[in-house]
């Protein structure tokens, strides 16, 4: 009954893997039974990737992609990170808010004037999608930024520390976890967008290059193949920063084994109390 009760504690990690494999079936069990036809079959989904690996250029397209997250990746992180920590300058504030709200700005519009200032090819790739990553993430950390307790600061100065050191131990070193977590939510939104701005340029392949070539001649069954590839790919990269996390920040996974045995001794708590109360009341 503790599976389908909120508010419950996370479990061990073998229960979650077995649920996941549960749900996974299921939800491919679903697939297999759908009513719509069109659909291709998981078999035929299979036999598409096994053909587009060998002979489609898949895996040079995956590694083609991985390379592109990867330097955007860092470039986002040295832009954003710069951006937000200089937002405690109050005559740079407005840079970082600013750069913030460029959120709501398309890419399509910018195709040309990146263009211009890259020559296209590969580095216009990278500043299509350094750009967009850029902005969402500056967002996050700033707000981050801004939601540090001035208590911790004062505290800092009345122990004689210079500015500097205030920036690094509090800002910094202080919020690292979590701006880790935001550069995590934004590797996800990056490997989301990268397909369309592998499509917009085309011309050194990519997975976004491959899918839309077989879209257009309408091969769902290697489109649902490449699809479950950057799946596949992108959960990688997820839990790779969930490993990068964890070995810069190891309290983190103390924090979570905290809230995870809480309830389970609120519980034997309120268990070990009943036990007790029960021969009252039944006197």
């Amino acid at each position: 009954m503790s599976l389908v009760r909120p508010f419950r504690a996370r479990g061990s990690l073998r229960g979650a893997a077995v649920l996941g494999a549960g749900w996974l079936a299921a939800a491919l069990a679903a697939w297999a039974l759908s009513p719509f036809r069109s659909l291709p079959t998981l078999g035929e989904i299979a036999s598409a990737f096994g053909r587009l690996w060998s002979e489609g250029g898949l895996g040079a397209e995956l590694f083609t992609t991985t390379r592109l997250i990867a330097v955007s990746l860092a470039l986002t992180v040295g832009i954003s990170l710069a951006l937000a920590y200089a937002s405690v300058v109050p005559a740079l504030r407005p840079l970082a808010h600013g750069v913030a709200k460029l959120r709501f700005l398309g890419l399509t519009g910018l195709v040309f004037p990146f263009t211009l200032a890259t020559g296209g090819g590969f580095r216009l790739k990278v500043a299509l999608l350094t750009f967009g990553m850029t902005t969402f993430l500056v967002t996050a950390v700033a707000r981050i930024v801004d939601e540090v307790p001035r208590a911790e600061i004062d505290q800092m100065r009345v122990l004689g520390a210079s500015d500097a050191r205030v920036a690094w131990e509090v800002i910094v070193r202080g919020t690292l976890d979590r701006t880790l977590d935001a550069v995590r939510q934004n590797l996800a939104m990056g490997w989301s967008m990268i397909t369309m701005v592998e499509g917009i340029s085309r011309s050194d392949g990519g997975i976004g290059a491959l899918i839309l070539n077989q879209n257009k001649h309408f091969h769902l069954a290697e489109v649902y193949a490449v699809l479950g590839a950057v799946l596949v790919v992108g959960l990688l990269l997820d839990h790779a920063m969930g490993v990068v996390t964890l070995v810069l920040c190891p309290h983190t996974r103390a924090a979570m084994d905290d809230a995870d045995a809480t309830p389970e001794i609120d519980s034997g708590r309120a268990e070990a109390e009943s036990v007790v109360d029960a021969p009252e009341s039944a006197s």
